[in-house]
């Protein structure tokens, strides 16, 4: 059962850092593309950043120059690394890839940035 486990939430004040980790445990098989979501109460869950398997990344507009998607094929990990921090990148970050052409999720973890 292929799992994607995330941490690295939590609390942090305006102009603070966090990094969120994601990991895909019950398989051998490689991430091939991944991508951080986020959803804000009351707002639909909106693309972060994505990575695809050539190492290209991608980020909203919202988020360029202070959030970096990156990940370590080792661990099969993806990461993601949160500078700057405002209020508004609170919300609940989900975790997605993609492993074998099937689509997984996380089950996300809560970034609250205080002003």
């Amino acid at each position: 059962q292929v799992q994607l486990v995330e941490s690295g939430g939590g609390l942090v004040q305006a102009g603070g850092s966090l990094r969120l980790s994601c990991a895909a445990s019950g398989t051998t098989l490689s991430i091939n593309a991944a991508g951080w979501y986020r959803q804000a109460p009351g707002k639909q869950r909106d693309m972060v950043a994505t990575i695809v398997s050539g190492g290209s990344t991608n980020y909203a507009d919202s988020v360029k120059g202070r959030f970096t998607i990156s990940r370590d094929i080792l661990k099969n990990t993806v990461y993601l690394q949160m500078n700057s921090l405002k209020p508004e990148d609170t919300a609940v970050y989900y975790c997605n890839a993609v492993i074998r052409s099937r689509n997984y999720w996380g089950q996300g973890t809560q970034v609250t940035v205080s002003s």
